[in-house]
């Protein structure tokens, strides 16, 4: 169909704002375990919490304070389980005893473009500090490290804008749960 044809056939259609569709039915618990390091902004842990909770996530472990803004958060601050700790070190040599797959959120050497990626199913996700990111010992434990490309000023995304692009690829990937 040619760019006319599509242009014809998208103004016959009949759209009608729907709002607040019932969420989509997994076929399966997601495997996607979310781990953030402690952050400065508690309005970005609250965006992270409402966008995992829209991807069907039940559970953040959330290091540092791990306070919510429910004006921000909405549904998310109701409907996650945020297991929070005081440091994320303990947290990942915990994860990778319980065999966990660590794939980092990070600007790396080594890191791997994200588009290019393939999730293993069981992932625990790692979202670093807004500005210091994670420790070399932190990147240490990593399996992976993935970095989104950025094709413009400033050289990195917000971390929860960031962290809503790598949750919607895993769901893309998985998108049944």
């Amino acid at each position: 169909m040619d760019s006319d044809s599509r242009e014809a056939a998208a103004g016959d259609a009949a759209f009608e704002h729907v709002r607040h569709r019932p969420p989509t039915q997994l076929e399966r618990p997601r495997e996607l375990l979310l781990v953030v390091a402690p952050l400065r902004s508690q309005v970005n842990l609250s965006n992270i919490a409402r966008t995992a909770s829209c991807c069907g996530l039940t559970k953040i472990v959330a290091c540092g304070q791990g306070k919510l803004d429910k004006t921000v958060a909405r549904d998310g601050a109701d409907e996650l389980e945020i297991e929070v700790h005081r440091t994320l070190l303990p947290v990942l040599k915990e994860l990778r005893k319980e065999g966990w797959f660590l794939a980092a959120l990070e600007q790396t050497t080594d890191s791997v473009n994200m588009h290019e990626y393939q999730f293993p199913r069981k992932v625990a996700l790692v979202i670093g500090n807004e500005r210091h990111g994670l420790s070399d010992e932190e990147l240490s434990l990593m399996n992976v490290c993935l970095e989104i490309p950025v094709w413009g000023l400033p050289h990195s995304y917000n971390v929860a804008n960031a962290t809503a692009m790598a949750l919607y690829e895993y769901c893309r990937q998985y998108p049944r749960g």
